[in-house]
């Protein structure tokens, strides 16, 4: 028998489950899973009798070499969210040869460019909101470990550091931008349809599209996607109440 114990649940902090359940069977060995690296947590649990200390986290070179892709707007980063993929298969398409016939995956930002993964519906380019805010949740999560510790360049070029917070923050911004109007009084969301960007009757009615162009946030797709798209309000709700100082206090993130 063994048990296995993470360093950090929502009812027990520390080693405090660790003591708990030592108390109730001595004899049964208990693991620390974490993602915390430091030497003296390591060295705390085995003093306190645990069998072993295993890590869980993605090492910080292999996070900053996939952050400066994702943060990249030559890549994945758009001004209204993160891409579906990246944008530099536009011009570089990934090709893929079987028994002579070459199949290719190029960057597709609106509508699918063929009907052989389910016609309208494109996964390679467009913005989708349940996949924003797995980013979102993600960032959250690494930033309650490393804290303001670990920043990185955002976006990729600009020489703007930020801790992964503030670059969820700014994700989110770019996705809430989708549905507010520029300085020019137009929604991204609505695209070139001139009644919903000019219309009083129509102009506030705004539509939860299934997708968004990976380029300029038109909305594409089925026009009533309220449960992955309505993210968005999720989002807005996170930001306006938890900034990066509560999050590490509270070490909640995005859907907690």
């Amino acid at each position: 028998r063994l048990v296995l114990l993470d360093f950090r649940l929502p009812d027990s902090h520390g080693y405090a489950g660790m003591l708990q359940l030592q108390q109730l069977d001595p004899e049964v060995p208990i693991a620390i899973v974490t993602a915390y690296e430091e030497l003296r947590l390591s060295e705390a649990a085995r003093a306190l009798g645990a069998a072993a200390f295993i890590s869980k986290s993605l090492p910080l070179d292999a996070i900053t070499a996939i952050l400066r892709r994702v943060l990249d707007p030559a890549q994945f980063l758009s001004p209204h969210g993160i891409r579906s993929l990246s944008k530099y298969h536009e011009d570089n398409p990934y090709v893929y040869n079987v028994n002579g016939t070459d199949y290719v995956v190029k960057y597709a930002p609106a509508e699918s460019v063929n009907r052989m993964f389910g016609g309208n519906s494109n996964w390679r380019g467009p913005i989708w909101l349940p996949v924003n805010a797995l980013v979102i949740r993600a960032l959250n999560q690494y930033q309650t470990y490393y804290g303001d510790n670990f920043t990185i360049e955002c976006p990729t070029g600009s020489g703007r550091l930020m801790n992964l917070y503030q670059v969820a923050e700014e994700i989110g911004r770019r996705l809430t931008r989708l549905f507010v109007r520029d300085t020019d009084g137009r929604r991204p969301v609505f695209g070139g349809a001139k009644q919903f960007q000019e219309d009083p009757h129509w102009r506030d009615c705004l539509l939860f599209y299934e997708y968004f162009h990976g380029d300029n946030g038109t909305g594409l797709g089925a026009g009533h996607q309220t449960g992955w798209t309505g993210l968005v309000a999720l989002l807005l709700d996170l930001f306006g109440r938890v900034d990066a100082r509560r999050l590490l206090e509270t070490e909640r993130g995005l859907l907690s």
